[in-house]
């Protein structure tokens, strides 16, 4: 047994036929075929398909034979997407099975030659010959090596210039943020403050056009179509592209590139209005949504029969089980957003059905009216999402409470001074640590006000601005304190203020265990 390798492993051998007649070859290997189990798919003057059962290690195979002069072409291709690039041997074992049954086939068929003859040409009269140009594995036989899956062919147009696209920027994201992680860091060893390295890292990625939530809300619609070319990092892309190529060389020659590239976008933007119902906060990228649309369509064209039934079967058993991977993985990967695969499946088999079914009962045959009936469901299905995801500015609220937790720690020197310190001194960090960083954080608070909250994070935000304003006043106590030569120990006022303060925070932090 021997194992193949590739995107897309197959084992294939040339038969020389010298003087043995290519129409009794065929009846041979119809004959054999059957015997084996293997579900015919068409037999023309040229050749034949035909698709093995489902197995655990590949799912099913497309075993073909073509006629080609005195050569007989007999292959066993993988129908599915491989781990592991291999085909476990799978198709070689196919082929061994394939020529021990044509021996058997040939011994008992020598006496019957002639009336077997008459039925295969009379059968072969009715067959369509130029099948094989539309068989869903005929656009895969044109890719020769991997360097083909980047070069636009008919029938594999789109798919590749989506590949090079997503690549590209993905190169350029990574350099752009190599080249401003450089500058970011060397900000923060100057100003000594690493965490402003990660504000910066945040920010930029939010410029690359990455899906949020917030951000769509506030009407930053563009981010439901560019988020479709951001991809995280090299495993996130080239898993993503793997998909594209299997399901781009299944679908884009039955769709054309028109149809394919419309539901590849409408079906990332639907899969990033679904994302916004189930992400709160943080970002999402990736072209999985707009893919997982592809899987929805290629549903599509089987309910619609685009396919002969034996392809179809094995075809569907293959997309189904790597669609059911796809969304496992999801439903088990806590980074992976699934809510983007559901939508974007969904949307795309609804979108490839309006473009592809027979609508002339209900005159939307005209493409114009498919389109256009696929933008107002998404135009209404974009607008119900919008509408019903609250717009709570988490992010905003995140950051200003790390510019206020920043400010509260360098305002406890205040509460903490040194007996040894002068008076001069104490008024100088008092007025530094205590009234400045009191004054931030009432500015802070200030910005928290007009912020759309969940509960939690608008009662968080309720005992800051109580903080920021008692801990100015107790700064401005303090000092004057201080001020009136009290050294070794403040007035009952202060104390008492100091008190409340202390409980204050104790409360906001109780009050943060008890969420988490």
């Amino acid at each position: 047994m021997s194992i193949s390798w590739g995107y897309s492993p197959k084992v294939e051998q040339f038969i020389p036929l010298a003087d043995f007649p290519a129409d009794k070859y065929l009846i041979i290997a119809k004959q054999a075929i059957e015997n084996l189990g293997w579900n015919l798919s068409h037999v023309s003057e040229t050749g034949i398909i035909a698709y093995t059962p489902i197995s655990f290690q590949s799912y099913s195979e497309e075993i073909s034979i073509r006629i080609h002069g005195n050569f007989a072409l007999v292959k066993s291709e993988c129908v599915g997407i491989q781990m592991w690039f291999n085909d476990y041997g799978k198709n070689s074992q196919n082929l061994e099975k394939f020529f021990h049954e044509f021996e058997y086939v040939q011994f008992h068929l020598k006496d019957i030659w002639e009336e077997r003859l008459t039925e295969f040409h009379e059968f072969i009269a009715t067959q369509d010959d130029s099948y094989f140009d539309k068989a869903p594995l005929a656009t895969k036989d044109k890719i020769k090596n991997i360097l083909y899956l980047f070069f636009p062919q008919k029938g594999y147009f789109l798919t590749p210039i989506l590949i090079i696209t997503n690549t590209i920027y993905w190169l350029f994201t990574k350099v752009v943020s190599v080249f401003y992680y450089q500058y970011f860091y060397r900000q923060a060893l100057k100003t000594n403050s690493p965490e402003s390295l990660i504000t910066k890292m945040d920010d930029l990625i939010l410029n690359f056009g990455v899906n949020n939530r917030n951000l769509v809300l506030d009407g930053q619609y563009w981010r439901l179509i560019t988020h479709q070319f951001v991809h995280n990092s090299f495993v996130h892309l080239f898993f993503n592209m793997y998909s594209l190529v299997y399901i781009g060389l299944m679908i884009e020659n039955k769709l054309g590139w028109k149809k394919f590239l419309f539901i590849y976008i409408f079906s990332g933007v639907c899969g990033g209005l679904t994302s916004l119902l189930f992400h709160e906060n943080g970002v999402m990228m990736g072209a999985s949504g707009a893919i997982m649309g592809l899987f929805g369509s290629f549903l599509a064209l089987l309910v619609n029969k685009s396919f002969e039934k034996n392809a179809a079967k094995s075809l569907l058993i293959s997309t189904s089980i790597v669609t059911a991977i796809i969304l496992f993985n999801g439903f088990t990967t806590k980074r992976t957003d699934n809510a983007a695969h559901i939508g974007g499946i969904v949307s795309g088999f609804i979108f490839c059905y309006i473009l592809v079914a027979d609508l002339s009962k209900v005159r939307f045959e005209k493409p114009i009216f498919r389109y256009g009936l696929s933008s107002v469901l998404l135009l209404l299905y974009a607008i119900v999402i919008i509408t019903a995801t609250p717009n709570y500015q988490t992010d905003k609220y995140r950051r200003l409470k790390y510019e206020f937790s920043k400010n509260l720690i360098s305002y406890n020197a205040v509460l903490y001074l040194k007996t040894a310190l002068t008076k001069d001194e104490k008024l100088h960090q008092i007025e530094e640590f205590g009234i400045k960083e009191g004054q931030k954080n009432i500015n802070v608070a200030q910005k928290m006000m007009p912020l759309k909250l969940k509960e939690l994070d608008a009662y968080d935000r309720r005992i800051k601005t109580e903080i920021a304003e008692r801990s100015l006043n107790v700064a401005k106590l303090i000092r004057r304190d201080i001020q009136a030569d009290s050294l070794t120990r403040y007035s009952k006022q202060t104390t008492k203020e100091i008190e409340n303060l202390l409980m204050l925070t104790y409360k906001l932090r109780d009050s943060l265990n008890n969420a988490q």
